[in-house]
């Protein structure tokens, strides 16, 4: 066995395999350079995003037909799109280049936060199925659009096929995608711990990180994600920007400003106008106190994905800088399309701001039947504080504390419903576990935990 294999990295008291093992799996190259994990970020589809409007204008509803209709764009990742289309209407058996397309399309609704592209990708699938019925490599690609879509139960029964039928580490990883999102942290662990042992790279290691993360180890993380980051390419551009991007919300939690900076560099040295490198860099300007210069940098990040999360740090930074008017815009956009692009942080931001209780409700009691992780108990437990209802809420902040998650946001809710419980002591330890990290929080939230601290 090489040295290193098999220790547990993912959960127990080893966090970081000595070296990587270079290991050739039967996958395409397009699907190992294409599945690197990109987090757990919304996928919704938008009405009249350019993928939406080229199915619905389409005239022909056959998977094949639609998988090989032309596409709008004039970017680098286009040409390749229709490279490969024309190599699959030439081949006498289009499998591999229909499997390459498939995961180009989810690369292209990544970096176009353009869901629509994943539908596309379902298409590839789809026919390839029409040529072999069965493909285990078909069923990798659905089962990745169907978790990118937030359909995770029916991805976990496409995984668990998978790795029944082959147990390639991509199986195994898609499968911890899927538990992760509903909540099981320890089966996702298991099967991430499989996956870095059949394959300790970058895609195993951001996945390994983000336990340790989950489950309160942030140096372990920390420890990883450095691995992980380092083992970045200019061949797979995205997944070195996404590995970059999470180390530098790492080292920010640790309050290493000037790694957390280096590190967003880093990633958009990968991947030029990266949002969620933008995003953390803005974040980082904010806890320094730079309003100005971050106001600039958050601006491009929710241009280019106009989710919740983004417009929420930029209007807060736009407050900060006084121009109360341009927040006040993006806050509107907020309320307008929340609900469609991303309803769990709607309903936490709609908790916060102490608007539409019922609406915030009922967006994370939906939330919670699509995936029942921590942060979705917490969105849950923040609506129905707003709402008043205290003893709910304190148990739903239970189960959102469960898996011992360091996150500011968790401890400053968990502070404020303790304290309207009238918990005076656990309301003030989780307050001060918060300001301890108050760095992660957004402005007006600092505020506010500023505000509980002084009345407890």
């Amino acid at each position: 066995m090489t040295e290193g294999m098999g220790q547990k990295i993912v959960m127990g008291k080893k966090h970081i395999i000595t070296n990587f093992v270079n290991l050739r799996i039967a996958l395409a190259p397009a699907a190992l350079a294409l599945l690197g994990f990109t987090g757990w970020s919304v996928a919704k589809l938008r009405p009249g995003s350019k993928a939406s409007v080229a199915i619905a204008g389409s005239r022909t509803t056959t998977p094949c037909a639609l998988a090989l209709a032309p596409t709008p764009g004039n970017e680098g990742i286009d040409g390749e799109i229709a490279r490969l289309q024309q190599q699959a209407k030439r081949a006498s058996d289009p499998s591999r280049a229909l499997e390459q397309l498939g995961w180009l399309f989810v690369k292209k609704a990544r970096l176009s936060y353009d869901a629509g592209y994943y539908k596309l990708a379902e298409q590839c699938a789809a026919c390839m199925e029409t040529k072999q019925a069965n493909s285990a490599e078909a069923l990798l690609l659905r089962g990745h659009v169907l978790d990118s879509l937030h359909r995770f139960a029916e991805a976990e029964k496409l995984a668990r096929e998978l790795v029944a039928r082959r147990g390639l580490p991509f199986d195994f990883g898609l499968l911890g995608d899927t538990l992760m999102e509903q909540g099981r942290v320890r089966d996702a662990a298991a099967a991430y711990q499989k996956m870095v042992d059949l394959r300790p790279d970058l895609q195993s290691y951001t996945r390994a990180a983000h336990v340790r993360w989950l489950t309160g180890d942030l140096k372990g993380a920390i420890e990883l994600m450095r691995l992980a980051a380092t083992a970045g390419s200019p061949r797979d551009p995205e997944s070195a920007a996404w590995a970059y991007t999470r180390l530098a919300l790492y080292e920010l939690q640790a309050g290493e400003i000037t790694r957390a900076l280096a590190a967003s560099d880093a990633a958009l040295s990968f991947q030029t106008d990266y949002a969620a490198a933008l995003l953390v860099c803005g974040r980082t300007l904010m806890a320094q106190g730079k309003a100005t210069e971050a106001v600039e940098i958050l601006k491009r990040a929710a241009s280019l994905n106009p989710l919740p999360e983004y417009q929420w740090h930029l209007a807060d930074a736009l407050r900060a800088t006084g121009n109360v008017a341009a927040a006040q815009l993006i806050e509107d956009e907020i309320l307008q399309r929340g609900a469609v692009n991303d309803p769990r942080t709607l309903a936490l931001y709609l908790g916060t701001r102490g608007e539409q209780p019922e609406m915030a409700l009922r967006l994370a009691e939906e939330e919670l039947r699509l995936r029942q992780d921590v942060f979705t108990h917490d969105a849950l437990a923040w609506s129905l504080a707003a709402l008043g209802r205290i003893p709910e809420a304190s148990g739903q902040m239970k189960l959102a504390l469960a898996e011992g998650t360091k996150d500011a946001r968790l401890y400053f809710h968990a502070g404020v419903i303790a304290n309207r419980l009238g918990q005076k002591h656990e309301a003030r330890k989780w307050c001060k576990d918060a300001a301890g990290i108050a760095q992660m929080l957004l402005p007006s939230e600092r505020t506010e935990l500023r505000r509980q601290l002084a009345k407890l």
